[in-house]
């Protein structure tokens, strides 16, 4: 089985120029991008069809290369968004804050002395003769996967104004066969409960507070998101290093203000979710499991947190606060690792009904 890793590398070390032209660059190289959302929006394009004529923008300096990169990004956006919300998807906008090149734009030429840099990202072919020279510095992150006999670097590359994101394929082995089946609820007072009671990330909420204290986009409120998403990652740790063979997760995508699943969520809850981001978290996990070998499941959240597991009765009446009191057959226990046991359960009868039609139990139960 084959996974996608990257690393992130500094350019701050480049000159104010060169900032300047990659910044005029990244904004152009998003209106252009734009320009083919807008043209792309009304149906289906495939790549093949990006041929010269089909990839003309008028009054943009990009060169035709960088243009058909442009293009291809933009059907991949334009996918994404009706993949992610269907009927109700509204056309993405690029910010002009990154691009995706693959080694026809863009590539990693090593140092030629054994100077303070590691190596140069060299951009070229990108319109009006610009051609950069970046130096970097290699984070540890890629020095670990440069290393590792198991990965291979990808010559493609997500440049952003100040930062360049290199790819890796690493091989792994296919997922285990053994181990623990467990149901994980994503909450702000355990960041991880488990469907057998073990809570990890109990410790998040203090910090999830003070991103919400400090001003927005202020250095406070930086370092507090960097603790988060150190955080994050070490909890993402202790799950897998249970050696479970499968861990089943509720599927929160598409979390927009106004939308069905995203009122179904607590203010509370929503607010923290802006904070640290649930898909970051689910993201980080995900990562873990690929990289340990676990099997990696989402299932639908709907009435996960009012389901009894023991009956199957569904009431909100049942959960008050982080207390779960069935009214059906009078079983109490923690709300989360209810939710959990119910999230477990109903991967096991969406294997049992690939389909995907859910058991007798479950639609009595009031499960959609």
């Amino acid at each position: 089985m084959r996974v996608i890793r990257s690393s992130r590398c500094s350019l701050h070390e480049a000159t104010r120029t060169k900032h300047a032209v990659l910044t005029e660059l990244l904004t152009e190289y998003g209106r252009v991008v734009n320009v083919f959302i807008q043209r792309f929006w009304s149906r289906r394009w495939s790549k093949r069809e990006l041929v010269k004529e089909n990839i003309v923008v008028e009054g943009t300096w990009l060169s035709a290369r960088l243009r058909k990169v442009a293009a291809r990004e933009a059907i991949d956006m334009v996918a994404a968004a009706r993949e992610r919300d269907g009927r109700r998807a509204h056309r993405p906008v690029h910010h002009g804050q990154r691009m995706y090149v693959s080694s026809t734009i863009a590539s990693l030429r090593s140092a030629t002395s054994a100077g303070e840099f590691d190596a140069w990202l060299h951009v070229a072919s990108v319109g009006r003769k610009i051609v950069l020279d970046f130096p970097i510095r290699f984070h540890r992150h890629y020095r670990k996967y440069s290393e590792d006999p198991r990965a291979r670097r990808l010559e493609s590359y997500v440049v952003t104004a100040d930062s360049v994101q290199l790819a890796f394929e690493l091989e792994v082995d296919p997922v285990r066969s053994e181990g623990g089946d467990f149901g994980l609820d994503t909450g702000v007072k355990a960041l991880a409960t488990l469907s057998d009671g073990r809570r990890f990330g109990t410790d998040i909420r203090p910090i999830l507070e003070r991103i919400d204290r400090c001003a927005h986009g202020s250095h406070g409120q930086q370092r507090a998101r960097r603790a988060l998403r150190q955080r994050i990652a070490e909890v993402a740790k202790e799950v897998v290093s249970l050696d479970p063979r499968l861990i089943v997760v509720e599927d929160l995508k598409g979390l927009h203000h106004g939308t069905r699943r995203d009122r179904r969520l607590s203010k509370k809850m929503r607010r923290s979710l802006g904070a640290w981001t649930y898909r970051e978290w689910l993201g980080r996990l995900n990562m873990a499991c690929e990289t340990n070998r676990v099997r990696f499941e989402r299932v639908p959240p709907s009435y996960s947190s009012q389901r009894c597991h023991v009956c199957g009765h569904t009431e909100r009446g049942n959960r008050k606060g982080e207390e779960f009191r069935c009214r059906g057959c009078g079983y109490l226990g923690n709300a989360d690792e209810n939710a959990a046991r119910n999230l477990l359960i109903r991967f096991g009868e969406r294997e049992f009904h690939p389909a995907g039609a859910y058991s007798p139990g479950f639609k009595r139960a009031g499960v959609e």
